[in-house]
């Protein structure tokens, strides 16, 4: 294992700003790498972590703003500084800075990480992509909202009535919305038990510690779409996307069917692999299934 820093040039910034991330298993051995593309904005590597079940050399890293890489407090609210394209070049300044720019590189996200993977993969840059995985992911900011509008009205009516109240009043700190959203993560974030799971907390921990990306770019919850990304979508340049590519959810995800379909409806050569029991946390909640499908499809 061996961890470093990326220096990360971003106009606008003082100084250079500073990518963190680690490397386990062997970079120089035949198998393919594979990129680890966390979720959030800013849920950091940690919860991620299961994928080291894996036996291919992996990449994780923390993504600007976020753990253990360049924190930047200031921009908090800074939508044209929280840019897409701001975490496209970090990903391709990590993949110059390893020598990875110009052999084959398998490139995997979840959740936010799913839609950096896509947004990525449809550009010139990911001519080295070999596979593709999209787990727990969405196509489009309108289709998630479907997916979660549906979700949410089946949370028992008390729990809806402090949602609808906390968005009326855009008061989101109250102990009351914090029991009422937790009621949602439980049901559809993972089903682990008990909760929460130590990855589910390590994710949750971050936000907490430092919500600029997540609040800037998403919202104050993932009931409350009030970011940058509020009407993001990548349907129209999906098709662009022609290697092998692997879409997971599950059940109970918050990133339903309706969400992650347009993957499978443009992207030719995809298989789409749907979990039971399982959550968004799918890689927590059903493990061993989960690492199974992966390491399936990358050899």
């Amino acid at each position: 294992m061996a961890e470093g820093i990326a220096p990360f040039h971003v106009p606008g910034l003082a100084e250079s700003a500073r990518t963190w991330y680690k490397i386990i298993g062997d970079l120089h051995s035949k198998s393919t790498p594979l990129i680890v593309l966390h979720g959030g904005p800013g849920a950091c590597h940690d919860y991620l972590l299961p994928l080291t079940d894996l036996s291919v050399p992996l990449i994780f890293y923390d993504q600007i703003g976020n753990g253990k890489s360049t924190h930047l407090a200031e921009r908090n609210g800074d939508e044209d500084f929280w840019s897409v394209e701001l975490f496209k070049d970090e990903l391709n300044n990590l993949l110059k800075y390893l020598g990875l720019d110009s052999r084959p590189i398998d490139v995997y996200g979840h959740s936010w990480g799913g839609m950096l993977a896509a947004e990525w993969a449809v550009t010139q840059s990911s001519s080295n992509l070999r596979r593709l995985i999209i787990s727990n992911s969405l196509a489009s900011m309108d289709t998630w909202r479907i997916g979660i509008t549906s979700l949410r009205k089946q949370l028992p009516e008390d729990v809806q009535v402090v949602l609808d109240e906390a968005e009326k009043s855009q008061k989101f700190e109250s102990p009351e919305y914090a029991a009422a959203i937790e009621v949602f993560y439980k049901r559809h974030l993972s089903l682990a038990r008990p909760y929460p799971a130590p990855e589910v907390k390590a994710a949750l921990n971050w936000f907490e510690a430092d919500g600029t990306t997540y609040g800037t770019m998403y919202g104050p919850s993932e009931l409350s779409i009030t970011g940058s990304l509020r009407n993001w979508t990548i349907i129209p340049e999906l098709h662009k996307i022609k290697v092998p590519t692997l879409l997971i959810n599950a059940v109970n995800d918050e990133a339903q069917d309706v969400t992650m379909q347009p993957f499978a409806d443009n992207i030719k050569n995809s298989k789409w692999v749907k979990l039971n029991n399982a959550a968004h946390f799918s890689h927590v909640d059903q493990r061993e299934e989960y690492i199974q499908h992966i390491q399936d499809f990358l050899e």
